[in-house]
């Protein structure tokens, strides 16, 4: 009797011990399963997987290549006010679907959905983690009204976004050649709405206020959304935001260059005449540089030269061709010349002497 207990005892744990590992391995299975549900979910609430959907629906230009053999990094700013700029700043407010550029970024990043950087001392664009402003810092910042309800969503109404303040923006723009293809591209890095304020020292004045960096190559597949209206001739004429800047149809003028010392042009331009000759100076060294790659020495040429060489090849062409009509008639004379002899000497001869009877 005790032989058969020991023996069921026995039994029993092997059985135990059988089973219980496809048990384990079911519910880890289950939890594995819950885990990926439960990380699908995350990504799917994630604003920065919205960005990566984005960039998939609404595909942008190439990013620039690390091994260009030459790039030149210059920061512009575009005047609002300016008619080729303007297609930026209007409706200053939103009217229903229509809404200009900084109310469509200002929205994107109260929701999380791009990041605004920091505008720092220096004036360079600081496009780290660390450098990310929250939305909340950045209302209180620049004392923008709003509103936060018990669930800690921030909410902004429409007239209070300083859209119609914003009258400029910095862009910082790259220059480069890329090697791989044999071209020359120019191509926006970072963008920054600048804020006219009014001055705490003299209120008949405003200053230029700085807001925040935006990295383009994040904003980019959102810029593909907006639709701008771009001529104020034909109101049918719409572009997207990003191929208004991808094809650099905007105005800017240059404010600092990318350079050892870090000056703005401002700091060695003591006049706004020597600003301005300094301005046409670099844009006319980066055209000068491509113009000496694709060889566009020849577009130099003066007009009346150009005309002048092209009467010069007309005349030599009617000479030529006169020659040669000249030619082709001498020969056909000489061959109808040959021909009436030859037939002279085969036809036959009579005597014109009279003869007796």
């Amino acid at each position: 009797m005790k032989k058969t207990i020991l023996l069921l005892s026995i039994m029993l744990v092997a059985i135990a011990t059988v089973a219980q590992p496809p048990a384990r391995k079911r519910q880890q299975a289950t939890s594995g399963e819950d885990n990926t549900v439960r990380a699908t979910a995350q990504k799917t609430t994630d604003p920065t997987a919205v960005s990566s959907r984005a960039a998939l629906e609404f595909p942008t230009q190439g990013a620039m290549p690390e091994d260009a053999a030459w790039r030149r990094d210059v920061y512009k700013v575009l005047d609002l006010t300016a008619d080729r700029n303007a297609v930026l700043y209007y409706p200053e407010e939103p009217q229903g679907d229509k809404m200009n550029l900084f109310t469509y970024l200002f929205k994107l990043v109260l929701r999380k959905q791009i990041k605004a950087y920091e505008y720092t001392i220096d004036g360079n664009e600081n496009l780290t983690p660390k450098n990310v402003m929250t939305p909340a810092s950045m209302l209180e910042r620049f004392e923008i009204a709003h509103e936060t309800n018990s669930e800690g969503k921030i909410r902004v109404d429409n007239s209070d976004i300083p859209s119609a303040q914003v009258k400029s923006y910095y862009i910082k723009e790259s220059t480069y050649y890329d090697q791989h293809t044999a071209q020359f591209h120019t191509q926006v890095t970072a963008i920054c709405p600048v804020r006219r304020t009014i001055d705490e020292y003299d209120a008949d004045n405003y200053v230029p206020t700085p807001l925040f960096w935006l990295d383009y190559a994040e904003i980019s597949p959102y810029l593909s959304k907006i639709v701008l209206m771009n001529s104020n001739y034909n109101n049918a004429a719409q572009i997207s935001a990003d191929d208004y800047f991808t094809t650099n149809q905007y105005e800017g003028k240059i404010y600092k260059t990318v350079n050892l010392q870090g000056l703005v042009l401002q700091n060695y331009c003591e006049t706004d005449s020597a600003l301005h000759q300094e301005q046409n100076r670099i844009e006319k060294e980066i055209q000068t540089l491509q113009d000496h790659v694709w060889g566009k020495d020849s577009a130099k040429i003066k007009p009346d030269t150009l005309q002048a060489e092209a009467t010069d090849i007309k005349a030599s062409k009617k000479k030529s061709k006169k020659g040669k009509d000249e030619q082709v008639s001498e020969q056909t004379s000489s061959r109808a010349q040959l021909k009436r002899e030859r037939s002279e000497s085969t036809q036959p001869r009579f005597s014109a002497r009279r003869q007796r009877h």
